[in-house]
């Protein structure tokens, strides 16, 4: 089981620049928006593309999807941990309670 964070640590962390976020919803889901910074990697992508896009196996991780109901981010998070990253966390209410606060998003 990976561990939580909530809005309102992830924002923190994304404000003071110590966490990469990533987005577990990818293609048109990334493209229409996410959070600020953050780098696409759906579950079928993470073995070929995690060395790349997340080379520090010991940096602050966070996944994200949709909502509570979305399984990719504990599908990625998992993964993640596999691979042996050491501090992967899931921001389980995802971008749906994040943009439902009138936080800020990105598009691509």
């Amino acid at each position: 089981m990976t561990a939580l964070i909530s809005r309102e640590e992830l924002n923190a962390a994304i404000a003071s620049g110590t966490v990469t976020v990533v987005d577990a919803l990818g293609g048109e889901y990334y493209a229409k928006q996410h959070l600020p910074g953050a780098v696409p990697l759906v579950l079928a992508d993470v073995d070929a593309q995690a060395p790349t896009l997340l080379p520090d196996k010991d940096a602050a991780i966070v996944t994200y999807c949709s909502n509570p109901a979305c399984p990719n981010s504990g599908q990625v998070a998992e993964r993640l941990a596999g691979l042996g990253y050491a501090n992967v966390r899931k921001y389980q209410e995802g971008i749906e309670d994040w943009t439902a606060a009138g936080l800020p998003v990105e598009t691509a």
